[in-house]
């Protein structure tokens, strides 16, 4: 039985930008991702609404910088054989740090705290997959236009930033926005057919990294 942990944010998480409320677990990406490998591996969705890479938000109710808790995780959910990460849209938000080179930089850093963590003598580290997340589009929802302007040129060089770091850190990519689309009710989030798409589409590279 293979391990994956899936790290992300709301769109992990499988928020329903129709409801505000939460997609139902068949159709959250992990969900889709889970069904499409089959009986195969235990897959572990660790979302979080407005997590970031690696940045504080000062308005946030929780912890939402990264890099603050993946450590925690990894320890907490070891042996994993993958680490899944889709992060950097929140990172896009003007009060956070709203440039894709920052989200970059901290996808490089959660990078790292996979490949340099602690693991236990028994136990190799986890190969990584980094997700760049499906690409902002406009919305007339005023607070989610506010929160993102100026993102979605931003938002657009996510893949492009992602495929490079990827390659020089030996990660696996997937640029999900080849496979869906943001909803523009707000811009940011998937209905239940995209966000299943996301798990479908990475499905074929799961099953490589892992030799399944």
């Amino acid at each position: 039985m293979k391990t994956i942990l899936c790290f992300g944010d709301s769109l992990t998480w499988g928020t329903d930008a129709a409801t505000g409320g939460r997609h139902s677990y068949a159709d959250r990406w992990p969900s889709s991702l889970k069904a499409h490998l089959g009986g195969e591996v235990d897959v572990i969705a660790e979302g979080l609404g407005g997590r970031t890479t690696a940045y504080d938000d000062p308005t946030a109710l929780a912890e939402r910088a990264g890099t603050k808790i993946l450590p925690t995780l990894l320890s907490s959910h070891e042996p994993i054989d993958l680490v899944i990460i889709m992060l950097g849209t929140n990172d896009l938000k003007a009060k956070v740090a709203g440039r894709a080179i920052d989200a970059m930089l901290g996808m490089e850093r959660l990078v790292e705290q996979v490949k340099h963590h602690t693991w236990r003598p028994l136990y190799d580290a986890p190969e990584v997959l980094i997700v760049a997340p499906p690409i902002i589009c406009e919305t007339a929802d005023p607070i989610f236009s506010a929160m993102y302007s100026g993102a979605i040129e931003q938002s657009e060089m996510l893949g492009s930033f992602y495929a490079d770091l990827a390659d020089e850190m030996g990660c696996g990519f997937f640029d999900a926005s080849s496979v869906a689309v943001t909803t523009p009710i707000d811009g940011v989030h998937l209905d239940a057919d995209n966000t299943r798409a996301i798990g479908k589409g990475i499905a074929p590279i799961v099953r490589v990294m892992l030799g399944i």
